[in-house]
């Protein structure tokens, strides 16, 4: 019975628009013509809001999207000024010698112990285990050497950093090493009979070929005597601590190598005379 009446009904609907029923309801009864209007702007109505509200939903989570990947450009757009920025710095008061040598700028990766401020490693390959200077705003700043195949970097005050330095207008002779006091230097080996001042400028004197002959060091602030040298306490101008930059200063390859031959020709006439 139920089947009988559904297909009924529906016959009669498929009659009722076949043979356009629904228009012939809606001119002869207004309240027909007026339900049909107010059932087509109400459908229409819903579908826009839905339509509206899934294309809303898309739209805030297209900008969340978004804004979640503008976060991480600006994230990475601030650590890269900060970069940049500390670069310029370091490059701003920079004087290459007029030297034919090597200079490099390398990067400081971090401690080596976290108890100790005055060693770290540095982002760069060694070639061999040659000591090279640290410069840092044209000052001696520290050593660069090789540990274990990497770069390590010695600043100024650790007790395995030391070079050769010229004090004063003289250029007497010394050896700048670290201090008991972290913020100071000491310079050892300074002949007994050397005229030392406090005042006096302290420069790297070349002579080891870590450095080269002239870059600022410190200023003497005090000088103690002993039996067979002097003791000079300087007061440096660099602050390696704060820095994460620094350039490596190596001598001319062709120096070393007539170096060498000079040591061995040196080697050759003792072999001679023997």
């Amino acid at each position: 019975m139920k089947r009988f009446l559904f297909l009924f009904l529906f016959i009669v609907a498929g009659l009722s628009y076949l043979f356009e029923l629904d228009e012939f309801l809606a001119k002869e009864f207004k309240i027909f013509a007026s339900i049909k209007k107010s059932y087509i702007e109400t459908y229409i109505n819903i579908s826009e809001r839905f339509a509206n509200h899934f294309e809303q939903e898309k739209l805030i989570i297209e900008l969340q999207n978004e804004n979640l990947e503008l976060r991480e450009y600006k994230v990475l757009y601030n650590t890269t000024i900060s970069k940049v920025d500390n670069l310029k710095s370091f490059l701003e008061n920079i004087e290459i010698p007029e030297v034919n040598s090597k200079i490099e700028v390398v990067r400081v990766l971090s401690y080596i112990d976290f108890d100790d401020f005055t060693s770290i490693w540095l982002d760069k390959v060694p070639s061999d285990n040659k000591i090279s200077g640290l410069i840092s705003e044209n000052y001696a700043a520290g050593i660069s050497m090789t540990k274990n195949g990497k770069s390590i970097g010695l600043l100024n005050g650790n007790k395995d950093c030391t070079y050769a330095v010229f004090i004063g207008d003289e250029k007497n002779p010394g050896i700048a090493t670290a201090n008991d006091e972290s913020n100071l230097l000491s310079v050892k080996f300074i002949p007994v009979w050397a005229d030392i001042n406090i005042g006096d400028e302290v420069m790297t004197s070349g002579m080891d070929n870590i450095f080269y002959e002239g870059l600022r060091v410190g200023k003497v602030i005090d000088v103690k005597d002993f039996p067979e040298m002097k003791v000079a306490t300087i007061k440096p101008y660099a602050n390696p601590l704060k820095k994460r930059f620094f350039y490596t200063y190596r001598a001319n390859s062709n120096i070393e190598a007539k170096d060498n031959n000079i040591l061995e020709n040196i080697e050759n006439k003792e072999q001679i005379k023997d």
